[in-house]
């Protein structure tokens, strides 16, 4: 067994690189404050069927992708593929909806889907996401795309595409539905073995197939909009309508329905280069179907690996955190004490400060200084102990000031 090895589709987070996840994760709690919505964090794993019945069973996540064990006492448990199921169990149990409407929630998590490693996708992926509950008009579902937009552009992401759709709601869909078997029927034979499983249960599944044949067939398919409802059209107007209201450009792809059954009305994609970084829409018949009062509601993910890579391609550089600002090299025993009372003092204060726990000599202390790129630099023996004051080089100009010990945190933070 090789225990040196990360499992496959799993990524180590280096330190080198943790910078950046912490720099999107403050923009997207700067963005999401900005539009008052608030955090949520909810387990890791959760009842299988919460996501059997929340996600969709003739989903790709639910009948190929899920990590499903039972645990010790004999329950079917299942680490989470998504996020909104998970919150929308969150809401229900702590009786959120109780509290002022609409209730806006976001989160930064972990999640797990069983596929191919691939470019931008792994086992083990990370997402933000938005929920908003207890809002039905359209003005909520513009909010939240925008909430997506307002995040990616503080970031610095520049060329992204807007598509949206309406996929309707399960009555108008029955009629579309019934046109799409039609249509598909002739085909019947060349579908693949999962995509007819689901002609007879949940043909808009087959619009989602990753098949390559499947895709062929359905690409000439009719359009779910001409078959949405008065109420489904005059929601997707409206949001229409407000995304022009607020200049966001858009284009309208009947294409697009999602890839989990929970969608209703609004569905939307943001696209950057070869990636959807940001996929959503609205889901106002969820909280009902897992035991709810009827609830409207509307939410995204977004691929946080994924936007790093774009991020990358497009030579947008996330800004590197500020070094260390000094580092103490101890000349002798009583000065490796002394200078471990004075960066604790220093850190008390607010101050980043390290020093020497390996008993390097000074030139090796110095070129340790300079690979963690420390701000400044002091050497401290026995004459700057008896003293009380010690020379504090800038590392970037060479420059050396005679600085008290005790007064050293007040000059660093005036530096």
């Amino acid at each position: 067994m090789i225990i040196t090895t990360s499992p496959k589709g799993t990524e180590d987070l280096l330190p080198g690189d943790s910078y950046k996840w912490q720099y999107l994760e403050k923009k997207f709690k700067e963005t999401a404050d900005l539009y008052n919505f608030k955090e949520i964090r909810v387990p890791t794993f959760e009842h299988t069927e919460l996501f059997e019945r929340g996600v969709g069973d003739t989903t790709d996540v639910v009948e190929k992708q899920m990590y499903t064990f039972n645990d010790k006492g004999g329950r079917s448990v299942t680490l989470r593929p998504e996020g909104t199921a998970s919150v929308v169990r969150s809401f229900l149990q702590n009786s959120l909806y109780a509290l002022p409407m609409p209730m806006k929630m976001f989160y930064n998590i972990a999640c797990f889907r069983y596929e191919n490693k691939q470019k931008g996708r792994l086992r083990e992926f990370h997402q933000f996401g938005v929920e908003a509950f207890g809002a039905a008009n359209a003005t909520m579902d513009a909010e939240v795309l925008s909430l997506a937009l307002t995040f990616l552009d503080s970031v610095g992401l520049k060329d992204l595409s807007v598509n949206i759709n309406s996929i309707g709601c399960p009555t108008c869909r029955k009629a579309y539905s019934e046109a799409l078997k039609a249509y598909l029927k002739p085909e019947y034979d060349r579908l693949c073995d999962t995509c007819k499983g689901r002609y007879e249960r949940n043909p808009l599944r087959i619009l989602d197939c990753k098949s390559d044949i499947c895709h062929d067939i359905v690409k000439n398919a009719p359009s779910l909009l001409d078959y949405i409802c008065d109420d489904c059209r005059a929601h997707f107007e409206e949001f229409k309508s407000c995304l022009d209201s607020m200049g966001i450009d858009y284009t309208i792809d009947p294409g697009i329905v999602r890839g989990l059954d929970y969608y209703t009305k609004t569905v939307f994609e943001i696209i950057s280069g070869e990636f959807t970084v940001c996929g959503g829409g609205r889901y106002d018949g969820l909280v009902e179907e897992l035991g709810g009062k009827p609830t409207p509601a509307i939410g995204f993910g977004l691929g946080i690996e994924r936007l790093l890579l774009r991020l990358e391609e497009t030579g947008i550089e996330i800004p590197e955190p500020e070094s260390v600002k000094l580092y103490i090299a101890p000349l002798g025993e009583s000065a490796v004490k002394e200078a471990q009372r004075i960066v604790y003092e220093l850190r008390k204060k607010g101050v980043s400060a390290d020093t020497d726990h390996i008993g390097r000599a000074l030139r090796a202390g110095m070129k340790y200084a300079d690979k963690i790129g420390a701000q400044y630099t002091v050497v401290l023996g026995d004459n700057e102990i008896e003293s009380g004051e010690i020379n504090v080089k800038n590392m970037k100009t060479g420059v050396q000031t005679t600085v008290q010990i005790e007064d050293l945190a007040e000059f660093l933070r005036g530096e």
